[in-house]
């Protein structure tokens, strides 16, 4: 197995990055690796969202999990591997929030090809979090 965690800190209310995190096909907005994203119904537990990166082919994930103001959590399959990327809001205390994306990817063969595609699929967090952070806090 591999993992990868990054975690900050913002003053935004749970329920506006909730806000954010449940219109998909604005993720595009505050996440620059997302060129077109599209999500077959509702966002819930079983929704099909396609997400493409610029450049690059059209990723199948699925709503794994979802509860509201709290987390939710999707799945991607790719050669054999299991990608799993839970995104969490808990509380900070004095009205903060921490945001925390945790990915695991599992499989045959995980040790060896974690290494290999979880740091680019994950590179961007950083940035990718602290501008979620930021259009929720407005």
């Amino acid at each position: 197995m591999w993992t990868y965690e990054h975690t900050i800190e913002t003053a935004a209310a749970p329920a506006a990055v909730w806000r954010l995190w449940a219109d998909v096909e604005n993720w595009g907005d505050w996440n620059p690796g997302i060129e077109k994203i599209e999500i077959d119904g509702p966002f819930t537990a079983g929704a099909h969202i396609t997400m493409t990166p610029p450049g690059e082919d059209p990723v199948p994930l699925v709503v794994a999990e979802a509860v509201e103001n709290e987390l939710f959590v999707d799945e991607a399959r790719f050669h054999g591997l299991l990608l799993r990327t839970a995104h969490r809001i808990d509380p900070a205390g004095d009205g903060r929030v921490r945001i925390t994306y945790r990915m695991e990817i599992t499989g045959p063969g995980a040790d060896e090809a974690g290494p290999e595609i979880g740091p680019a699929i994950t590179a961007d967090w950083p940035e990718t979090m602290a501008a979620l952070a930021e259009s929720a806090a407005r």
